[in-house]
């Protein structure tokens, strides 16, 4: 999401004598409808082609959304729904117009004309005239310039002040709690776990579902275009990647099981796992949820149908659903003394691994905040996954309450806990979509009430630089205190939308929660 200048207002000189004149103004005029509007140019920063964006929950109907502008985070505006005109498709000719009042913004226009300069004589008030939009958001007339026989001039204060008025009252102190990250109230939340659980991650490999202990996985990640492969290695080991500046070693758990292969597909993750100093990326058919299992319902491996030696990799099996769902556990301890993980680890030189190390820590990119991504249709959004208590299936049937708040689908039966289910995309004032077996339950713990919130896709775990973490762009005041942050991931052309579990339910949304569970 990178756009290319066409303008750079601070370069372009009238051709105008008179430009230096202390009664010329310099002016951008451009189209938006039928109209011919105007803009000073101490205020515009560039002009761009109109750029990819992120769509943004909560927000004013007149933002399009975010963008990336040279790795600064930049909301782009339809001036054209600003200003009450019908929509229209934006096409090459369309243009975004960076404006800098305080916050830099892109509003949409349909063409850019001219830069002008315009003698302070030829301006006209715009008292006793009733044009095609509200006159309040303008500033001025000129006349007979560029070939136009009139041209408005907008005032983009006010336009903004108008269009983002929640803005302005939201105070600092927010702001500032949002920049820092969640709330320590949500670690304590997460020290209440019961150690009579087990927190796991499941995947699928060859139809057949694993888990591996969560304090275990780093994180999961997508698998990269480019796999680099390692000369006379097992066939075990696919090769290496490049992590955040490390070699990360890749070990495909099919070929390790003696399982059919299978080509890697949109499905197909990493799960990172360490133990020690040591990471090496497994390769899964799919990630499936975060489990919390009750420890009476693991049990060892039979004796009989464990395996010794090099692949004693299985030790528990975890029975769920009245034992219909059996999920064997990996033990990460074993895994590391397979022959296979060994050999892995050995493509990655020492040498490499101590420079790559000591160049993370002088630049700062091993300061990380590990995130649950997921996705509400094309935009990815992220939580603290020391927020998240599990992940869970959607059930076919969900109980529904009445009298629940509007965005409640209903609640369902999770381990002999009531577990109230909120739709996200309702929550957040987003279309909602037919039910569909990607979708999961992500569950928190908001201010001792366990919530579940129905999500279209769970992505990934990700550690995420924290020097790409920034606060949000505040667009109203809903938005900057869910949505406060924001994580740029410039190279990657993606930006995570983070999201503060501790404010998707109000204080009346929580006692109705609190009501259903009693």
């Amino acid at each position: 999401m990178t756009s290319e200048t066409l303008v750079e207002p601070a370069a372009v000189e009238s051709g105008n004598a008179t430009a230096q004149s202390t009664d010329t103004r310099q002016y951008v005029t451009f189209i938006a409808g039928d109209e011919v509007f105007a803009v000073e140019m101490a205020p515009v920063q560039e002009i761009i082609r109109v750029p990819a964006v992120v769509r943004v929950p909560l927000s004013p109907p007149t933002l399009e959304g975010l963008a990336n502008l040279r790795g600064k985070v930049l909301p782009i505006v339809s001036l054209r729904r600003a200003l009450g005109f019908n929509e229209r498709t934006v096409d090459d000719a369309s243009r975004a117009v960076v404006i800098d009042l305080g916050q830099p913004l892109g509003f949409v226009v349909d063409r850019v004309a001219s830069v002008v300069g315009v003698d302070a004589s030829k301006i006209e008030g715009v008292e006793g005239i009733s044009g095609t939009v509200n006159t309040e958001l303008l500033s001025g007339l000129i006349k007979d310039i560029g070939g136009h026989a009139m041209v408005m001039v907008l005032n983009f204060e006010k336009l903004i002040s108008q269009e983002f008025a929640q803005i302005a009252a939201i105070s600092r102190s927010q702001a500032t709690v949002g920049s820092q990250g969640i709330a320590k109230t949500k670690a304590d939340d997460n020290t209440r776990t019961s150690e009579a659980e087990l927190h796991l991650v499941s995947f699928d490999v060859a139809q057949q579902e694993y888990a591996i202990a969560i304090e275990d996985v780093q994180e999961i990640v997508q698998i990269p275009e480019q796999i680099v492969q390692v000369p006379h290695a097992q066939s075990h080991v696919l090769g290496v990647m490049t992590l955040r500046n490390r070699l990360l070693p890749l070990v495909a758990l099919r070929r390790m099981f003696a399982l059919d292969e299978q080509d890697a597909n949109e499905q197909s993750r990493i799960v990172v796992v360490a133990i020690g100093g040591a990471s090496v990326g497994i390769v899964v058919d799919n990630v499936n949820e975060v489990l919390r299992v009750a420890r009476r319902d693991v049990e060892p491996m039979p004796g009989m149908l464990a395996k010794g030696g090099d692949m004693a990799d299985i030790t528990d099996i975890c029975r769920l659903d009245k034992g219909q769902r059996l999920v064997s556990i990996i033990s990460t301890d074993n895994l590391f003394r397979h022959a296979a993980i060994k050999e892995a680890l050995t493509t990655v030189s020492a040498n490499t691994d101590n420079a790559t190390e000591t160049k993370s820590t002088q630049d700062g990119s091993g300061d990380d905040e590990q995130v649950v991504v997921f996705r509400l249709g094309a935009e990815e959004f992220g939580v603290p996954i020391d927020s998240v208590q599990e992940i869970v299936r959607v059930p076919e049937t969900l109980t529904h309450v009445p009298k629940a708040p509007a965005s409640v689908e209903g609640v369902i039966n999770l381990r002999g806990s009531v577990l109230p289910v909120v739709d996200l995309r309702r929550r957040l004032g987003l279309a909602t979509i037919a039910r569909n077996d990607g979708q999961r339950i992500v569950v928190f713990l908001i201010r001792g009430v366990r919530t579940g919130f129905i999500v279209d896709a769970v992505a990934e775990v990700l550690k995420v630089p924290r020097h790409a973490i920034e606060p949000a762009p505040q667009l109203s005041a809903e938005q900057s205190t869910l949505l406060a942050r924001m994580a740029n991931l410039e190279k990657q052309k993606r930006m995570l939308q983070l999201i503060d579990p501790a404010h998707l339910l109000g204080e009346g949304e929580l006692t109705s929660m609190a009501g259903m569970t009693a």
